[in-house]
């Protein structure tokens, strides 16, 4: 493809909007996969571009909740093989059949997610502790991981904010601790399917680095923040992205 430098410029801008939200709240992919889209990308071409910019982003704000100590990688390691495989699996099944009922499915579920947090807000874990080891606890990350994983390979958008209330409601994990679980098993999963890809042949590599340069500095800047202001910052923000990610996949499901 012959695209003009300004298609490069604008896909920067909006990587760096979508690498904070990414990295706040989730569903940064509901802003970059329109992107390229409209830059004149086929559907799957487009969905594994995006996890160029995707992996990058979640390595950068997985990597800063690590520094901070808000991921212990030897307490969550079967979520995360879990999210490996779910992923695999997922890039390999979309590459097979429509997505068309998934597409008309998901407002539905994000919206679920948002009414979910909006009751739930008084009720909301506030411990710093992890949970009890046991086998139900296993059971749980690998359902999570591989459920989660699955989707996150076959389409993406929305992942993030999957995996932050799906681990405060599995765990008893307060945003801001669940935030710190949601991103090193979100970047897994977009490595994972970034590589599946990339053997398929679906990959442009020139913008999906485009797209990575603004997404990077997106990442730290929304990392740091989350991790600076805390539950109190990332709350309102990620009920907005919710809404946001549900209504914009409505209108284009449905209408």
């Amino acid at each position: 493809m012959t695209l003009d430098i300004s298609v490069f410029l604008l896909l920067a801008a909006t990587g760096l909007v979508a690498g904070f939200l990414d990295a706040v709240a989730g569903g940064g992919g509901l802003i970059t996969i329109p992107a390229l889209l409209s830059a004149g990308l086929p559907p799957h071409l487009a969905l594994g571009t995006n996890k160029v910019a995707a992996s990058i982003s979640s390595l950068t704000s997985a990597t800063t909740f690590y520094r901070q100590r808000l991921f212990t990688p030897a307490f969550w390691w079967r979520a995360c093989l879990a999210a490996a495989l779910g992923a695999l699996a997922g890039t390999l099944l979309i590459n097979q059949i429509s997505a068309v009922w998934l597409e008309k499915a998901l407002p539905l579920l994000i919206l679920m997610v948002a009414v979910y947090t909006v009751l739930n807000r008084k009720r909301e874990p506030q411990g710093t502790q992890l949970p009890k080891a046991g086998p139900r606890l296993y059971r749980r990350q690998w359902g999570q991981g591989l459920l989660l994983g699955a989707y996150d390979g076959a389409f993406g958008p929305g992942t993030g904010a999957f995996l932050i209330v799906s681990g405060m409601a599995l765990y008893r994990l307060n945003i801001l601790l669940a935030s710190g679980l949601a991103k090193p098993m979100n970047f897994i999963s977009n490595f994972v399917s970034l590589l599946t890809f990339v053997a398929l042949g679906q990959v442009d590599w020139l913008l999906g680095l485009a797209l990575s340069l603004g997404i990077m500095a997106g990442s730290f800047i929304g990392a740091r923040s989350a991790i600076r202001f805390g539950g109190g910052f990332i709350r309102p923000i990620f009920v907005l992205m919710v809404l946001a990610i549900s209504a914009k996949l409505a209108w284009q499901a449905w209408f």
